[in-house]
């Protein structure tokens, strides 16, 4: 066969921050395919040596052209804000999965979740075992995308290895937004420690390289919570940022007046408390988290 189709084609759907550290990582061994549904992007993806591909996971039509293309593929992408039709569903992960199906299915399928399908835990500490208890309409679609992406692999009878990664909160110094500079700059407050929740993150490029391994040596249909190995309320990771960045330490308000004073967007996030069990990452899929503590990734200089 020629040597185009001998190697590796590796499809990133979803390809922003985290993609684009996946496509570094995994170099120029394989091919790196990017699906993009904006023009402005192309120039970019190029120059990052991936090869782009137009389509749009609100067009299925736009997708025929993924079948039987990859042999793996690390899905990103997030389901829509507001899903047309049942609140719950992920019509994006549904088109993606039809795509692929239409001819042989890839090797390998990442896909990155969010902790939050686990809901609130008042703080226990959180294997992959587990049953999800999505609090929120995004969460409850991420679950609908494991589901989806579950039921494809078991189809394939085999021929298929789908790996859901948990991911909680992302941050890296080179990150857009990938720090709470602008939250602490604003003097937005915290919970008071009786009232605080347990929070948990993952630098960017640990989770880059949690997927590329994933690629290779996750499980099939195996569920893996990728988080370091902190366990900080939230309101001590503002302050340990807030001491890394010579910023000063954010206010602390009860429950009652953040409930008064703050969005219930933020809201949503000082609701939910847990600690990740990140044993599989490091037994499975045998990553060593080069930041396993984020102040030590804040201090870094990416």
């Amino acid at each position: 066969m020629p040597a185009r189709f001998r190697r590796e084609r590796v499809l990133i759907v979803g390809c922003g921050d985290v993609g684009l550290r996946v496509a570094r990582e995994l170099g120029t061994k394989v091919r790196r395919l990017a699906l993009t549904s904006s023009p402005a992007r192309l120039p970019a993806l190029r120059a990052a040596g991936m090869t782009p591909l137009r389509g749009n996971l609100d067009d299925p039509a736009s997708l025929a052209r993924l079948a039987g293309l990859a042999t793996r593929v690390v899905h990103l992408a997030p389901p829509p804000t507001e899903a047309a039709g049942a609140w719950w569903r992920d019509p994006r992960t549904q088109a993606l999965v039809w795509a692929l199906a239409r001819r042989t299915a890839p090797r390998a399928l990442v896909y990155g979740s969010t902790s939050g399908v686990y809901g609130d835990c008042d703080g226990a500490m959180v294997s992959e075992s587990r049953p999800v208890r999505p609090h929120t309409p995004r969460a409850q679609r991420r679950v609908d995308a494991e589901r989806l992406l579950r039921h494809f692999g078991r189809r394939a009878a085999g021929q298929l290895r789908v790996s859901i990664l948990r991911i909680p909160g992302i941050y890296a110094n080179d990150r857009p937004g990938g720090t709470p500079r602008e939250r602490l700059l604003r003097g937005t407050p915290v919970l008071a420690r009786d009232d605080d929740v347990f929070t948990n993150h993952i630098h960017a490029d640990d989770l880059a390289r949690a997927c590329i391994r994933a690629l290779w040596r996750g499980r099939a249909q195996r569920v893996v919570n990728v988080n370091d190995d902190s366990a900080m309320r939230m309101g001590d990771w503002f302050d340990a940022a807030a001491d890394a960045m010579g910023l000063p330490r954010p206010p602390r308000v009860s429950r009652g007046a953040a409930q008064q004073s703050l969005p219930l967007s933020l809201l949503s996030f000082m609701s939910e408390s847990r600690r990740l069990d990140n044993t599989r990452l490091k037994r499975e899929l045998r990553l060593r988290l080069r930041y396993p503590d984020p102040v030590r990734g804040l201090l870094s200089k990416k």
